[in-house]
């Protein structure tokens, strides 16, 4: 498929997307997106579309292609849940920044791996594994004061939760551990 045609299916899912909170919108008076909200909710999810294009362009092995989409879907869900609601706390809560580290963990390997399988599942490997770190310093080292401190954050909830999306940076890197050894079987065949 061209680019032009992918830019094409990635805007249309963007908009088909978007019709979903309009919808809300139109008929829930609690519904309390702005014209703003709709825009970032746009740039996020034509950005993780693109992304994905991008990268799932570089090969043709399913493995591969799928552990594109984990590591990206694990990016927007990162960002979404981070801005809508905050990860530890409230979105209020300035622990909550340490999470952009994350990203540039995983932005940064796929970099430096050239976006080939190995490196690719290091770097996802590493964005798990750098997700654990940071939840938990925002949970047990950098304890906000103030307005920005959250008595009534359940330990339980906001561990299991972060451990799913560890989770997801894991199971992208398993992926591209999968492409790597398939693309060396078929080397080595």
């Amino acid at each position: 498929m061209t680019l032009s045609k992918s830019i094409l299916r990635v805007a249309l899912g963007t908009g088909l997307l978007l019709l979903i909170p309009l919808t809300a919108k139109l008929f829930l008076s609690d519904m309390l997106w702005t014209l703003s909200d709709f825009v970032f909710a746009g740039v996020l999810l034509f950005g993780a579309g693109m992304t994905f294009v991008l990268i799932a362009r570089m090969s043709n092995n399913a493995a591969y292609r799928l552990g594109a989409g984990v590591g990206v879907a694990a990016g927007l869900l990162l960002l979404w849940a981070n801005m809508a609601v905050g990860l530890v706390g409230s979105e209020d809560n300035p622990a909550n920044l340490l999470y952009v580290g994350v990203l540039a963990v995983a932005l940064i390997g796929s970099l430096v791996a050239r976006f080939r399988p190995l490196g690719m599942s290091n770097a996802m490997f590493a964005a798990s594994l750098t997700y654990v770190v940071v939840t938990a310093i925002a949970l047990f080292v950098w304890k906000p004061t103030g307005a920005a401190a959250e008595p009534n954050v359940h330990l339980l909830n906001v561990l299991v939760a972060n451990g799913v999306f560890a989770a997801i940076w894991a199971v992208s890197g398993w992926l591209f551990r999968r492409a790597s050894t398939s693309s060396l079987n078929q080397q080595l065949a």
